[in-house]
């Protein structure tokens, strides 16, 4: 610690992404990255933007691509926030959205930024505890609170909750903002924008980073109603008016305008996890349901902790939490073929 620190910033505990480590024929399968890349359109509307243009401010509103994701979910521009990544957008709503006084609810197990947002903003949040089976319980969710989140499917076990739950949710608490993070739910899940119509306290997270395979573009966004994005919107132009720059714009609608690379490529994954979960049962891993581009695994007869170490020891990155209830597990983001069949060969003597 320094004298120079704030007295809030001695009180944090910051997120700890993970890690991008600098190895030789790594098989980095730690961070959620898509293992396919970015459409070929969106290469291409980067470089017809790289000219003189640069030099100039963008449009602080994202004017074009608000318009592009609001016909895209068929919603109006005014019901479109867009951010730095996700969990920009995630900094926003917990700063503009969530009550104090009573805590915000998020589930036990889940994305760890939630409680390093609650500590930066000095808000009270309060773990919701996930089922045996590790599933979100609605009935969990009718209690006094600040505001509601959870990621769906959730992170890190991949479970998905389906949309008449997530509805109840919704509806149990219409006095709070309710915040359906869906970082994940292009790989299989069905998204709560549908339902943001007919709530006007429903608040629907995404991100361009997984199943768009732009997470070196940083470039996330809410759905939700205009008096709730009018809230995020003066967060936003209270901290960072230009929060998403010129080749992020182009890139981000050139993405959206590319549906078959999307869905050809959310399709990729989608196999893939299939493929590495049967494996995974073979050798004897209890491997959760996914809706994600990744899965939460367990060998009943080998600790967590050591599969990760003999895996790094082969050249395979894997994450690892060591958090209760899960401390056993792995998470492995889904990588391409040869990646997941590497994987594969690395664990079966671990095993």
């Amino acid at each position: 610690m320094s004298k120079f620190w704030s007295s809030r910033v001695k009180e944090l505990v910051p997120y700890v992404p993970g890690e991008q480590p600098k190895m030789a024929n790594l098989v980095k399968l730690n961070t959620n990255e898509n293992p396919f890349g970015p459409s070929p359109k969106v290469i291409e509307a980067i470089n017809t933007e790289l000219n003189d243009s640069l030099r100039l401010y963008p449009d602080p509103e994202s004017e074009a691509l608000k318009s592009t994701i609001a016909n895209y979910y068929g919603v109006q521009g005014e019901q479109v926030f867009l951010g730095n990544g996700s969990d920009e957008v995630l900094a926003h709503i917990f700063y503009g959205l969530f009550q104090h006084g009573e805590p915000v609810l998020y589930p036990d197990i889940t994305y760890s930024f939630y409680p390093v947002y609650c500590g930066l903003y000095n808000i009270e949040g309060k773990t919701v505890p996930l089922t045996d089976s590790f599933e979100i319980d609605p009935k969990d969710y009718k209690q006094p609170n600040g505001g509601i989140i959870f990621p769906n499917p959730n992170a890190p076990t991949g479970r998905y909750l389906a949309l008449d739950k997530v509805e109840a949710i919704v509806a149990a608490n219409p006095d709070r903002v309710v915040v359906v993070d869906e970082a994940y739910v292009d790989f299989g899940g069905e998204s709560a924008i549908k339902l943001v119509g007919k709530y006007p306290n429903l608040l629907v997270c995404q991100t361009l980073s997984k199943a768009r395979s732009l997470a070196g573009l940083r470039v996330g966004f809410a759905i939700g109603s205009p008096e709730v994005i009018e809230a995020l919107n003066r967060v936003k132009n209270s901290f960072n008016s230009y929060p998403i720059d010129r080749l992020a714009q182009v890139g981000a609608i050139a993405a959206f305008e590319d549906e078959d690379w999307f869905r050809a490529t959310c399709e990729g994954v989608i196999g893939e996890r299939g493929w590495v979960t049967s494996k995974l049962e073979a050798l004897g891993f209890d491997v959760l349901p996914s809706k994600a581009n990744f899965i939460l695994a367990r060998h009943p007869d080998h600790a967590g902790e050591a599969l990760a170490k003999g895996l790094r020891e082969k050249g395979v990155i894997v994450r690892h939490f060591n958090k209760p209830r899960i401390s056993d597990f792995l998470r492995i983001t889904i990588g391409t073929a040869d990646q997941n069949k590497r994987l594969v060969e690395c664990l079966e003597p671990l095993v």
